[in-house]
């Protein structure tokens, strides 16, 4: 599976089959959190949390490209993603792009 987030594929005709998208929402356990509420002390990345958001997103895009995938999809164009707390240590990533199929020309 192709993806890309631009909305053509260089050299190639397709058909588009529909928006696809991919959500979880993600949540650290105490430990983690904790250390995250000491971090905020002393400044700096918070590496439980970036690591949580890498997770989440590729979980995210696993799902939007399962949905591709049944649809007969070879590619997904135009890609983004997008983020939201849900609640105090627990966030929303989605992905979404455009599910299309190659065309003989």
């Amino acid at each position: 599976m192709l993806l890309v987030n631009i909305d053509y594929i260089p050299g190639k005709e397709f058909e588009v089959l529909g928006i696809v998208k991919g959500t979880v929402v993600q949540s650290k356990n105490f430990g983690k959190d904790f250390m995250a509420g000491m971090k905020t002390l002393v400044g700096g990345e918070i590496t439980g949390y970036t690591e949580m958001l890498n997770e989440a997103r590729q979980i995210a895009v696993k799902r939007m490209v399962d949905e591709a995938e049944a649809l007969g999809a070879d590619a997904i164009i135009n890609i983004r993603y997008g983020s939201s707390s849900v609640m105090q240590g627990a966030a929303e990533v989605i992905a979404y792009g455009t599910a299309v199929r190659y065309t003989l020309s």
